[in-house]
């Protein structure tokens, strides 16, 4: 297997928090819809301090996508001044299966 692929079929997982207006402009939703679209899996909720957090695991290139998104795209209506990604390492398996909203 060249360096390429083993980058590609390397798992990774990935904690995040979104600051600005991402709470009721399905934030929430979109990212749902987003993670699933790139072969994701994870979970993402509202806090009660206006930010949404989450996790996303799946192949790092998908995952490097989906960061991305979630710091300069986002839902239609949202606003997002902020984006942190902690805890990034590299896993064995997905630890979650499918994509879902936590509440």
């Amino acid at each position: 297997m060249s360096e390429d692929e083993s980058a590609v079929t390397k798992l990774v997982s990935v904690d995040f928090e979104i600051f600005g207006y991402v709470q009721g402009v399905c934030f929430r939703m979109y990212t749902e819809k987003k993670g699933l679209q790139l072969g994701l899996v994870g979970w993402v909720k509202n806090t009660h301090g206006g930010t949404v957090v989450g996790q996303v695991q799946g192949p790092a290139d998908m995952v490097e996508k989906m960061k991305v998104w979630l710091s300069k795209e986002g839902s239609p209506s949202s606003r997002i001044s902020k984006a942190t990604f902690t805890n990034q390492r590299a896993i064995d398996k997905l630890e979650v299966s499918g994509f879902k909203t936590r509440f």
